[in-house]
């Protein structure tokens, strides 16, 4: 109607393989991304998987693939449990396509696979979240000698990297790839968000770990993430034999892993005779990884492969906190020499620079602010809202009165 001020809120559905919401990676990054979309005005229809915890996001509904009793956890990278329930995806995506008048599909990851197809059926628009490269990411698995299936991801994502009405990156390399693919692509780059614009984190809650966990006399090295063997635990582990018989009162807090990486690993902090500087607290809640980045003297990153920029850097940064990271392409496309301390990704390189901030704390506090300074300047989430807004409105504009950007504000 002429002259009307009601906001046309447009279908979407969002296609995310993988347990939402879990505080870990891609979840967190869909997250964030539907939390904008319901506060731009969008309506949104989320499908993912059976597993992961419930949230309730304004303006969002939530279909679930059926329960498999026997699938209990998900591992990254390709499985016959992910193609299974990307299977009972496809087959609920055609359902909700039948019954709902979605103008725009928006999928992560190996969904897009499945967008390809569902657009072509149903001539709707598409929306690619590329959060890295799949054929690229599978070369870092232990599928990484399937020539085949490396074969097929690399075709099919040129297939959508064509046909995509917009394609969303989250560093230059990545725009910078998909541009050799098709030159006029319509895409923005979009910077992850850190946990804390989800979460609150709060000083007395890192003081009450301490007692906790009775570290009260120690100096806290955290890391949080996943235990896959790219993420360089071996190397954390092995540097903290060096690290620990130069200063005993150095503990290791390691958030993340499956059971079955957490057993590993804890034997072989046994087999060094290190158990009693380790901590294993396993996978926690996203305010909880928060006040455990809080309560660290010290964070550190010890991956030792991969292009993509892991999420927990965007939460180091805004924690303040003095930050050891190795100097690989997934740490520099953000990290510099301004912001953190970056080692070469061996253990003699990690616990050189752990101890180079254990000795000279007024360093590290120095590094700390400088990296919450950048995160503040560069990861706001005005500027995130934003370029969620200018994406779309290149392919489904909102009509009527919007929200004003500076009046919004991100609530978890």
């Amino acid at each position: 109607m002429p002259g009307s001020n009601r906001i046309i809120k447009p279908n979407i559905l969002m296609i995310a393989p993988e347990p939402f919401f879990e505080s870990r990676g891609t979840p967190i990054s869909v997250y964030q991304r539907i939390h904008a979309l319901s506060q731009l005005g969008y309506h949104v229809d989320l499908l993912t998987y059976f597993l992961g915890k419930e949230v309730n996001i304004p303006g969002v509904r939530i279909f679930r693939t059926p329960k498999f009793p026997f699938i209990k956890e998900i591992p990254i990278g390709p499985s016959w449990k992910k193609i299974l329930l990307d299977i009972a995806i496809f087959l609920q995506a055609l359902v909700l396509l039948s019954k709902n008048g979605y103008q725009i599909i928006h999928s992560h990851e190996e969904a897009s696979h499945i967008a390809l197809l569902l657009t072509a059926l149903f001539r709707i628009r598409h929306v690619y979240d590329m959060h890295s490269s799949l054929p690229i990411q599978i070369r870092q698995t232990n599928y990484r000698r399937i020539t085949p299936l490396i074969a097929y991801f690399r075709l099919v994502e040129r297939l959508v990297i064509n046909k995509a009405d917009a394609v969303i990156t989250i560093g230059a390399d990545l725009d910078e790839y998909i541009r050799t693919i098709k030159p006029e692509v319509n895409s923005i780059i979009i910077d992850n968000l850190p946990l804390q614009s989800i979460s609150p984190v709060t000083q007395p809650a890192a003081n009450y770990l301490r007692e906790l966990l009775n570290i009260d006399c120690k100096v806290p090295v955290v890391y949080t993430g996943s235990f896959e063997r790219y993420q360089g635990i071996d190397i954390l582990i092995s540097s903290a034999k060096i690290i620990l018989s130069q200063n005993p009162n150095i503990v290791f807090i390691l958030i993340g892993g499956n059971r079955a990486q957490i057993k590993k690993y804890k034997s072989k902090v046994q087999q060094e005779h290190l158990l009693n500087s380790f901590i294993f607290k396993g996978r926690v809640s996203a305010a909880d990884s928060l006040d455990y980045i809080n309560l660290a003297d010290i964070l550190v990153s010890p991956r030792i492969s991969g292009m993509s920029v892991p999420l927990k850097i965007y939460s180091y940064l805004n924690s303040g906190k003095a930050i050891v990271a190795t100097n690989i392409e997934a740490h520099t496309k953000i990290l510099s020499a301004d912001i953190a301390l970056l080692t070469e990704p061996t253990a003699a390189g990690i616990a050189e620079g752990i101890l180079k901030i254990v000795n000279n704390p007024e360093f590290g506090k120095e590094l700390g602010l400088q990296a919450k300074l950048f995160a503040i300047e560069k990861f706001s989430y005005a500027n995130y809202l934003a370029k969620v807004a200018e994406i779309y409105q290149t392919i489904l504009p909102i009509t009527g009165s919007a929200p004003l950007l500076e009046n919004l504000t991100f609530k978890g």
